[in-house]
Order: structure tokens, then sequence, then C-alpha cells
């Protein structure tokens, strides 16, 4: 039995919903920019931009998408991953709706007394909803779609020649489309074919033209996508994931001449073999972050660190979200304490209070 990813699951929905075809094109573009743990990786205003669509409408095919399995899925931080899972339990309005709602981002700096106090209740009732709170999960599609044992085939290799990079199809193993000389021979002038016949093979020739032109459409497509990549992210190529820039579906539609649509299929999903190891597409592809040094890094290699420090910290007195800016500040990433909580939400690991482990 073959195990459906979170995109599967996600598309097959989107297929369900009663959508026009404007809102099916936003929905994929929407579950395309959804990460592996099921987090939104861009905000409205950022889709709406790429797509130059307007951001009601965008966020309005988000709600809806919202809805769909898993509970929380599209959300932007931890604070509505938890939320929708407590609506989805029932516990919408209850005093662990309050606390995730209106108190989540002081609760490792908070005892259960202070929070029974401002919560007008018992430090056992709190106690208690902590409890549910540690049994929610921090991504929304954790553990339910991954599927380590599966073998990724990249559907692209780069290569370095020389002092060039070259991109080509990983199709070696794949058998070459061509249309059947017969089914021609049966058209030809002077053939004694009935006229219905001769028809119906032009028609079913016709369409077999159209198929293998889309699919060298879609092959030349992939190339100059990534060629365009390469090029952008040459420092990652030469100096490994430290050195990956931001880099915007946007600024490649603009360098290739094609619609952000078309670079979201393209990316999602799909994989690139490099001499760095395989990558799907998109993860090429994030905003940035300046360094007290006037350079820009990656929203990704900036969250590697922060997952660095993290797991490098004493569980029994785990940094705080300004704990972890300090730190960088030191190491020349100039980061506000929030925008410290934004990512480490965005990556599902939980605040200090909640990462403390005792005895």
């Amino acid at each position: 039995m073959v195990e459906k990813t979170l995109y599967d699951h996600l598309f097959e929905q989107l297929g369900y919903a009663r959508m026009t075809e404007e809102e099916v094109e936003i929905g994929a573009y929407i579950i395309g920019n959804i990460d592996e743990s099921g987090f939104l990786k861009h905000d409205i205003e950022t889709i709406a931009e790429e797509l130059q669509k307007d951001a009601g409408i965008v966020k309005k095919i988000l709600e809806q998408i919202k809805k769909f399995d898993p509970p929380g899925i599209g959300s932007r931080d931890l604070r509505e991953c938890l939320l929708a899972q407590l609506e989805e339990q029932g516990l919408k309005d209850s005093l662990v709706w309050e606390l995730v709602d209106k108190h989540l981002y002081s609760l490792d700096k908070k005892s259960v007394s202070q929070l029974a106090r401002i919560t007008s209740t018992t430090p056992d009732r709190v106690q208690a909803a902590l409890d549910i709170i540690r049994g929610l999960s921090p991504r929304p599609a954790q553990g339910r779609f991954a599927a380590p044992a599966a073998i990724v085939v990249p559907d692209l290799i780069v290569e370095k020649i020389d002092d060039d990079y070259i991109v080509f199809h990983n199709d070696k193993n794949l058998p070459r489309l061509r249309i059947n000389q017969n089914y021609r021979s049966l058209i030809k002038r002077g053939n004694k074919t009935p006229a219905d016949t001769k028809k119906y093979v032009r028609e079913k020739l016709e369409q077999a033209r159209w198929l293998i032109n889309a699919i060298n459409q879609r092959r030349s497509t992939m190339i100059r996508v990534m060629e365009a990549i390469v090029d952008q992210q040459r420092d990652f190529f030469e100096h490994g994931e430290d050195h990956l820039k931001p880099l915007t579906m946007e600024q490649i539609a603009d360098i290739v001449g094609m619609n952000v649509a078309t670079i979201s299929r393209v990316a999602s999903g799909k994989y690139v073999q490099t001499p760095l190891g395989v990558f799907e597409i998109k993860y090429f592809f994030n905003t940035g972050v300046s360094t007290s040094g006037g350079e820009d890094l990656s929203k990704r290699v900036v969250k590697n660190k922060i997952q660095q420090k993290i797991s490098e910290e004493n569980p029994a007195v785990p940094l705080s979200d300004q704990e972890i800016a300090n730190i960088l500040k030191e190491e020349g990433i100039k980061l506000a304490r929030r925008t410290v909580t934004k990512y480490r939400e965005e990556m599902g690991i939980k605040s200090a209070r909640f990462r403390k482990q005792t005895g």
C-alpha cells in the first residue's frame, strides 16, 4: 500500500472543496508553501503580492484550508496551531483555550499561582490546563505523514563540471515517448483506411503530440528554474548550507519570465540531486535576515542556528528567547526576541517552560 504524503492529502481535500479555478490556483500555491511540519511559511500579504491577488481572497482560501485535516494545518505560528487543535477537541472558550490564546507567550515566565490569579481560577485547574497544552502537538502534521523508509528519486541533477554547474534531467532509466509509425501509416494519402478510422487516429495522434510537447515543456521549465536557482545560490553550492541566501519565487519568476504559480508547482514535491545531497527544490526559497556585517542570511540558516542553540542548552535550565537573541547578537545576527519566538514556533519548538526537564 502506497502511503500518502501530506501534500497528497491536502491536494485531495482541495479537489473536494467547492472553489473556482482561480481559488484552486491560490489554494494550490498556499499548500505548496506549507512545510513538512504543517506550517505556512509565508504571510497572507506576501502570498497576495507574489500571486498579484487581493489579500482578502487569499485570506478566505487560507481559512478554508485551515479547516482541512490535520487540525492546525496552514497555521503560521504555534499559537494558531494549538488553538486549532483545542477547537477540534471541543475546548474552545475553556481555561486551556484562554491560556493559549491570551497568555501563551508568558506561560514560561509566570508560576502556576500567578496564572491562577490572572485567570481568576485555582492552581489545580491551571496545572490541569498546562498538562493538556503539553499533550498538544507543536507541529500540525507531526508524526502523521513521515515515510522515513521512502526513497526519493530526484527529478533533476546538478553537477559541477570544471567551474560551471550543469543542470539536467534524471531520466536515464525512463523510456522516451514517441509515436508509433504504424499509426502514422494509417492516415497517409492513398491509404485505404476508412474515413472514420482515419479521423479517430488523427485525433489520437494530436493528443499524443500534445502530451509529448507538454512533457518536454515541463522538462524545459524545470531545468530553466533550477538553472536560475543555481545562479542565484552559487555560494550555497560552493560553500554549503550556511551560505544559503534569501531568495523568493517572485525573483526566479522574474528571471525566467514565468508566473509565480508555475514556479510554485515546479518547486513543490520535486527534488534535485546536488554535490551537497538531495534537496526539495523549494528548499532554496526563503526570506532573509540582516547581520551586523551587512550581509543577508537566509531565514533557514538562522532557524538552524536557533535550533542548534536549543539542542545544546542545559535541559534543566533551558534558554529563553531573549537569551537566544543575545547569543545570536554576539555572533553578529541581529534578531529581536519576538523574531526568535516566531522562528522557534515555526519550527514547532516549545517555549523554555515546556522544554524544561527536571530530575
